[in-house]
């Protein structure tokens, strides 16, 4: 083989190492991003849970009021 076959496959491997290197570094850092989005999600869903709506609470207070309720119509 003569230089010039030489030099382009250790230019061509080259570029291939490079461009590895740079590949496997995105993946680190997508890694950080997911456990990050994971925390995000998991802080997200206990503010969902704590700041839940009304009216799925609302049935079992009108059913400890019924009650009060029932009296207050006697009076």
């Amino acid at each position: 083989m003569s230089a010039a076959a030489w030099m382009t496959i250790a230019v061509a491997g080259l570029i291939l190492a490079i461009t590895a290197v740079g590949l496997i570094r995105i993946v680190f850092h997508l890694w950080a991003i997911r456990g990050t989005l994971r925390a995000v999600t998991g802080g997200v869903q206990v503010v969902d849970q704590l700041t839940s709506t009304v009216p799925a609470r609302l049935t079992s207070v009108n059913a400890n009021l019924k009650p009060v309720r029932d009296f207050c119509e006697t009076v």
